[in-house]
């Protein structure tokens, strides 16, 4: 089959490709402003990129267009249509499908599909799952919005009738299917991490996200299971609008899976009794909750959850999950260094880092759980600068305005990028006082946050885009400051 995907340069429909291609089919795709790192990882396996929507394309004549939910029958100002590729798709009759109704036709039909759901932690938890149940030797296939490290690639196929673990995102399918893209993808095995509104794009109310959730739970079989935080209220009010599948809880003392210790040094306990260590190099109370998720989806694949928990102590993270981007070395004595710098310390280090936070709450526990880390490594005295811009549909509606002062509570200072908002950031952020600057460009926001640097801070960056490319330039900005290289 010959298939032409429309907006093939998204995390999503980026992995549908690589799957598609993978699966044997003939793959081909447009986007407008095609860009690295998707661009390079299609064209690598041979998929044909086209920049822009125009209707020439027609003539592929693939069997299919698959929709990725960036198109809309929206005008231009000029009256014309924004997709003009679409508008000729329909005019023609040709056959059209969304990219996760295709994905569930041909790549998932058949397959154990565990389905990874919740406002936080998809991406994180999917991994994690894909990790144990690779190391368990099932060889699972995987669609996850980002990139695990284990791995290096954000979708396989895996082996032929092997589980396969997908990213469950509650975001509409396409415009002409506005159900949440996870009702397609029928799962045996349901994870529900946690749910709080957001999207406010395409919801009106936390009511509204929740009967997604309940949509979900209807597709799974009595034989599934699903899996839930024993935290969440409103996974609670989800389930008390009818489960039909086996439940297991995690998160709270008396849940079917629950962690005793730290967050990077914990015991998995299963119905109350020790069944296995992890030590790792992740950190934060939601990373812990998202392995006692990933333990008990990989349990009711047969995976024991002492094999589980030996798998995650060797998961390195995900790309943009609190990755350190690079390090500046700081001399002593050298410009900006501080006259109270030990003597015997050959260097101080500014360490730049990159996170996919942009929800409130994301934002908050990213930044504590970086705290935590440091605490725990004796660095309770470093500085923590954050870096945010409001980019999602839902903070650019300023919806969440009123929560940053608090998901920003524990970052020592804060930085945002305001550009493109329809409100003021600057008052959002006022009550935090001389702590928090508001920059309209990048550059600025960077100027601002190098001017404030000090040996020893971390400078941490939220985004669920690109970021205009605020790391290497923040990296670059602190090398001419403080006169030394950057480790990259």
């Amino acid at each position: 089959m010959h298939i032409h995907i429309l907006g093939i340069c998204g995390t999503f429909m980026g992995g549908l490709a690589a799957l598609a291609r993978a699966a044997g089919h003939r793959v081909t795709g447009c986007d407008a402003g095609v860009y690295p790192p998707m661009s390079e990882q299609l064209q690598a396996l041979g998929i044909e990129l086209i920049e822009g929507f125009g209707a020439e394309q027609m003539a592929l004549k693939p069997d299919c267009y698959v929709v990725g939910n960036v198109v809309s029958r929206a005008l231009g100002p000029d009256g014309t249509p924004k997709f003009p590729l679409m508008e000729a798709v329909l005019d023609a009759g040709a056959r059209y499908s969304s990219g996760p109704q295709w994905l569930s036709e041909h790549i998932l039909h058949g397959r154990h599909v565990l389905a990874v759901a919740g406002t936080h932690g998809k991406t994180s938890t999917s991994a994690m799952l894909a990790w144990i149940l690779e190391q368990a030797g099932q060889q699972p296939g995987f669609l996850i919005g980002g990139v695990p490290q284990n791995f290096g690639v954000s979708a396989r196929l895996g082996a032929a009738a092997a589980p396969f673990v997908i990213e469950a995102d509650e975001y509409d399918t396409a415009f002409f299917d506005k159900r949440s893209k996870f009702v397609h993808y029928r799962p045996r095995t349901a994870v529900l991490n946690n749910l709080e509104f957001d999207h406010a794009d395409i919801f009106d109310d936390l009511a509204a996200i929740e009967r997604q959730f309940h949509h979900l739970l209807r597709t799974v079989p009595a034989s599934g299971r699903v899996i839930f935080n024993g935290l969440e209220e409103s996974l609670a009010r989800v389930l008390n609008l009818g489960c039909w599948s086996e439940q297991r809880s995690f998160g709270s003392a008396v849940s079917d899976f629950c962690a005793e210790g730290e967050a990077d040094d914990f015991v998995l306990c299963q119905r109350g009794q020790a069944a296995g260590r992890v030590r790792w190099g992740l950190s934060g109370l939601h990373n812990q909750l998202n392995a006692l998720a990933a333990a008990a989806a990989a349990e009711h694949v047969g995976v024991s959850v002492a094999r589980s928990a030996s798998a995650l102590g060797r998961f390195e993270g995900v790309k943009r999950r609190l990755e350190v981007r690079g390090q500046v070395r700081v001399p002593v004595g050298g410009p900006a260094s501080g006259a109270g710098a030990p003597a015997d310390e050959a260097a101080t280090t500014i360490t730049v880092y990159d996170d996919f936070a942009h929800h409130p709450s994301a934002m908050r526990t990213t930044i504590d759980g970086l705290r935590r880390q440091l605490d725990r490594h004796g660095s309770s005295g470093q500085r923590i600068l954050a870096l945010f811009e409001p980019r999602s549909n839902t903070m650019k509606l300023g919806t969440m305005k009123a929560q940053l002062p608090w998901s920003l509570e524990q970052a020592d200072l804060a930085f945002c990028h305001s550009g493109g908002l329809g409100w003021d950031a600057a008052a959002a952020l006022a009550p935090m006082g001389a702590r928090a600057q508001v920059a309209a460009d990048i550059d600025t926001l960077v100027q601002q946050a190098v001017a404030a640097a000090e040996p020893g801070d971390h400078l941490l960056c939220m985004s669920n885009g690109g970021f205009g490319g605020v790391h290497p330039k923040l990296l670059a900005a602190l090398q001419q400051r403080f006169g030394a290289p950057p480790d990259a």
